[in-house]
């Protein structure tokens, strides 16, 4: 972590899906929400997987039967939802993780993927793509992996992001840290408790086994009128290796279980670096002891591009 901070303040959202009724609704609520957050503190701000598929809403009743439709249409409203976010972490000076959404890749034949960005204070944006597809989304969506592995280099720290399904893989969050990342993001979303609480098993397990702290955000809540989002499940939490120094629970904090709002923590990365040297057990060390850890982590380390984002 960057020496001028030492602590880290973020807000995970528990976000519930709207039904906007125009594009300027869903601004000003996504303004609210991070001034919401950026007010109580909050240097870095974590929204969750698929959360900007509420923007459907805005163009009729016709379209929010039509996934297909869906897709291609808020995709491409992805440079007015960046340009908002921008705006909103230039005007608060704080990193966010804006929800993700489906858009077009011409890289990738024109196929959807499920895209995150994080994007700083001076307008930077990094792109995340979801790697591996959950059958849904692949078999009914349509939307594709991209096996591009990147990590973000901040003035809050290298920031690794694993979109949902991603998390639950240990060898992705891997080659984040491997390649330096020194924060995991999981945003989510879960329409079953069972995938809330896969995604909450992930960011524990993540953090247990690489040392990290891991920042956990769902969406949350009903939204019949959405074939995507229907419903969803989950609880934001931000987890930490229980170890010495650390909570014995490996929670730092954990939002109630699909109650819209923001979940706030401090994250101290002195205690968190210390378990690595002299903690309980050496995980992020000793996971070198695994036939074929070592040339796995360079190789895959080797694979994970780090971009520059202010």
């Amino acid at each position: 972590m960057n020496a001028a901070r030492a602590t880290l303040r973020v807000a995970a959202a528990q976000f519930p899906v709207g039904r906007p009724s125009s594009l300027d609704a869903w601004a000003a609520g996504i303004e609210s929400w991070v001034t919401e957050a950026a007010e109580g503190g909050a240097e870095l701000l974590v929204f969750p997987e698929y959360g900007a598929l509420e923007l459907a809403s805005t163009f009729g009743l016709e379209m929010e039967a039509d996934l297909p439709g869906q897709i291609r249409a808020v995709g491409g409203l992805i440079d007015q939802v960046d340009a908002l976010h921008a705006e909103l972490a230039r005007r608060h000076g704080v990193h966010i993780l804006a929800a993700s959404l489906p858009v077009l890749a011409p890289d990738l034949g024109g196929q959807p993927v499920n895209r995150a960005r994080l994007i700083g204070p001076q307008g930077g944006i990094g792109i995340q793509d979801k790697r591996i597809m959950t059958p849904w989304e692949r078999e009914v969506w349509g939307v594709t992996g991209n096996s591009a592995a990147r990590i973000f280099d901040t003035e809050i720290g290298r920031i690794g992001v694993a979109v949902c399904y991603d998390g639950e893989f240990p060898l992705i969050v891997r080659a984040m840290v491997a390649a330096g990342a020194e924060l995991i993001l999981i945003p989510s979303a879960t329409e079953t408790i069972a995938g809330a609480v896969r995604v909450r098993i992930a960011g524990l397990a993540r953090a247990l086994e690489n040392q990290v702290p891991v920042v956990t955000s769902p969406t949350v809540g009903d939204a019949p009128w959405s074939p995507a989002l229907d419903s969803n499940h989950g609880s934001a939490g931000v987890f930490v290796p229980a170890d010495d120094g650390l909570p014995s629970s490996g929670i730092l904090t954990e939002g109630v279980f699909d109650r819209p709002g923001w979940v706030h923590a401090t994250i101290d990365f002195a205690p968190i670096v210390a378990v690595r040297e002299s903690g309980g057990v050496r995980g992020r060390r000793d996971w070198l002891e695994q036939v074929g850890a070592a040339e796995a982590d360079a190789a895959a380390a080797a694979g994970v591009e780090i971009v520059r984002v202010e």
